[in-house]
């Protein structure tokens, strides 16, 4: 079964390998990223598949996140998938803070997520799945955490694991299933040449997470491999 997906930061990396895989099963899919223009690769896959659709989209602004509203109307979105995100500054061990940039990450992974579900959830309650997910992380898993540190990164994955158990809740009524994904630890700009999985892998599996999701695992973080992780 197929059906329309939003997705944020599909321009490279992991958002570009899961809009790779929905364009390849026929999904109508609404690829998203803050410069289109310099989007060579999802412009690639424009190309070769025509229900995929470029949308500028920088998920802190207000503005295009009305236009984005507004440009795609009454369309029902099967999914709603939070994947920008940014890794914070650096350092992020014991010690001195950078402020500003802890603020940022808060922005872009916690605040972002919400505003755009708030701006977005008459379409996805309109639609047969109706699924609103973020690209979470077991780094911002509090029973998970026994290494310290990255406290930027790990304070905005836990505040957006937050966000969607309240969506889970605050949405029941409207039929509305919210969940964070664990993606692994992907080779990707964040993740690090290190990381083992290939975007490709990670894709995969969160394809079929999502696939198989009712209403009794929303409010919940689910890895890739369908695993349930602790909050």
């Amino acid at each position: 079964m197929t059906g329309s997906i939003l997705l944020t930061g599909a321009n490279r990396g992991l958002g570009l390998a899961l809009a790779r895989h929905y364009a390849a099963e026929g999904w109508r899919v609404l690829a998203c990223c803050r410069s289109p223009e310099q989007a060579q690769a999802l412009e690639t896959l424009r190309q070769a598949h025509p229900a995929l659709s470029v949308h500028r989209l920088d998920v802190v602004e207000d503005r295009q996140i009305a236009e984005l509203a507004h440009e795609i109307g009454d369309l029902p979105l099967d999914i709603l998938l939070h994947n920008a995100g940014v890794s914070g500054p650096k350092p992020q061990g014991f010690g001195p803070v950078d402020e500003a940039g802890w603020l940022a990450t808060l922005r872009v992974n916690v605040i972002a997520p919400l505003k755009l579900s708030v701006a977005l959830v008459d379409n996805v309650a309109r639609s047969r799945r109706r699924i609103i997910a973020a690209m979470g992380s077991r780094m911002g898993s509090i029973g998970d955490n026994s290494s310290g540190g990255s406290y930027a990164y790990r304070t905005s994955k836990a505040g957006v694991h937050m966000v969607m158990r309240s969506l889970a809740i605050d949405l029941a009524g409207r039929g509305v299933i919210a969940v964070a994904l664990h993606p692994g630890w992907v080779r990707t700009a964040i993740g690090g040449e290190q990381a083992p999985l290939e975007p490709d892998e990670s894709a995969r599996g969160l394809v079929r997470v999502l696939a198989d999701l009712g209403p009794e695992a929303s409010g919940r973080l689910w890895a890739y491999d369908g695993r349930e992780l602790p909050w």
